[in-house]
């Protein structure tokens, strides 16, 4: 029994030391476009429909059809298969995760 109070309670703490979501970023300039959460609560959340990043009409939003960065036909979109500046992950270092193996 005095095992499973200390147990219970690293649980709990550890459940609020969670690192943040990896993160969208325009590899040219560098704008933020949002963090790779599920969460549609979070205000910073591609998931989030009523949120800057998760938006269907923001223009900062990889799920408007007709932005930059969600159209089918812009260099800039994640839903462009022959983009040549797709938007790039980045961990919560700040290093984009193509270069890590």
């Amino acid at each position: 029994m005095k095992f499973i109070i200390p147990f219970l309670l690293a649980v709990l703490i550890s459940g609020t030391c969670q690192a943040d979501p990896p993160h969208l970023r325009d590899r040219q300039t560098g704008k933020y476009l949002g963090n790779l959460s599920a969460n549609p609560y979070d205000p910073n959340s591609v998931s989030n429909p009523h949120g800057q990043y998760g938006s269907e009409y923001s223009q900062d939003s990889i799920n408007n059809p007709h932005g930059q960065y969600g159209s089918r036909y812009s260099n800039d979109s994640v839903n462009n298969p022959h983009a040549t500046n797709p938007p790039a992950i980045y961990d919560n270092n700040g290093y984009d995760t193509r270069y890590r193996y």
